[in-house]
């Protein structure tokens, strides 16, 4: 007969450590490939090679059509959002007019009430109900108090006094921003970026995409190279050639555009969701054990 382990006693009322292990229980990790790492001239919105490639000031690099896309839904959204303002704020003045209106009658009745008596007036005699849902011969005219009691009463079980949520609508921002860093983005600030294509006949009989150099030192761009481009034409440069050429002569190496300091922006590049770029390319997923089930509850992966 097998000695008996801790790790083959399976008849406890609870997990240990082991059974834990062996059913995903805890962090996981998983190193990123190059695969889940986008690529330097890959839109971030459609992860797809770039197609008239605009570029925002923060260095984030999208399709003109994808970009032109999501400000537009986000203007609509902004629209939408504002006209639902508009309308609470509105409800909100009528809701304040009217219950002025009430405060006043209400005053003016108990002022009656206190010259005249309190008399009950029946509009039928017939109907033994009254406005406030009682039936039978106690249904008289109820008090201010009473009536207000009756208003603001919070019942769950009865449907005409279930208490109602307000949902309040906050003023939405009217500018539109970044999908990528969350700042603020306007259309007049994007400037498109154009790539130098590797024109040589060895590049194109060994690669059928594009491949792109940068256009001083004809150095391959990767994704392990920092890039940058200028705003003021658009061209892409390794960093080296940047900071060694053009912060120091003022002008583009390929249009001889002039261009100062601040025109340098430093391409993003990296992956995109989860994905990471630089020494952290690690994806991680805690799972947690669902309360007697026995089954793995997976939270999103998170980045490291």
């Amino acid at each position: 007969m097998p000695q008996r382990h801790s790790k083959n006693n399976n008849d406890l009322a609870f997990f240990t450590y082991d059974e834990k292990r062996k059913l995903g229980y805890g962090t996981q990790r998983e190193r990123l490939g190059k695969d889940s790492i986008k690529p330097f001239d890959a839109c971030s919105l459609c992860i797809k090679p770039l197609i008239d490639p605009l570029c925002c000031l923060k260095g984030h690099v999208f399709c003109k059509e994808c970009i032109l896309e999501c400000l537009l839904s986000q203007k609509k959204d902004i629209q939408r959002r504002l006209a639902a303002h508009t309308s609470q704020q509105k409800q909100e003045k009528e809701e304040e007019a009217e219950k002025l209106m009430l405060q006043k009658a209400r005053e003016l009745d108990a002022f009656d009430q206190q010259n005249h008596g309190a008399v009950p007036q029946y509009n039928d005699r017939n109907h033994s109900q009254d406005k406030n849902g009682f039936h039978g011969a106690n249904s008289v005219k109820v008090t201010s108090y009473e009536e207000e009691a009756l208003r603001t009463m919070k019942a769950f079980w009865l449907p005409s006094a279930t208490p109602e949520a307000p949902v309040k609508v906050e003023a939405p921002s009217i500018s539109t921003v970044c999908p990528q860093g969350n700042e603020k983005l306007k259309l007049k600030t994007l400037f498109p970026i154009y790539f130098t294509e590797d024109t040589s006949d060895q590049k194109k009989s060994k690669f059928l995409e594009k491949t792109h150099i940068c256009p001083s030192c004809k150095v391959t761009l990767t994704n392990t190279l920092s890039l940058v481009a200028l705003s003021s034409c658009g061209h892409v440069f390794c960093k080296k050639c940047a900071d060694k050429f053009m912060v120091v002569d003022k002008v583009c190496l390929v249009c001889n555009k002039p261009c100062k300091e601040r025109n340098l922006v430093n391409l993003e590049k990296g992956g995109t969701g989860f994905a990471g770029h630089g020494d952290h390319l690690e994806a991680t997923a805690f799972k947690h054990l669902g309360s007697g089930s026995g089954l793995g509850l997976t939270r999103p992966a998170m980045k490291t």
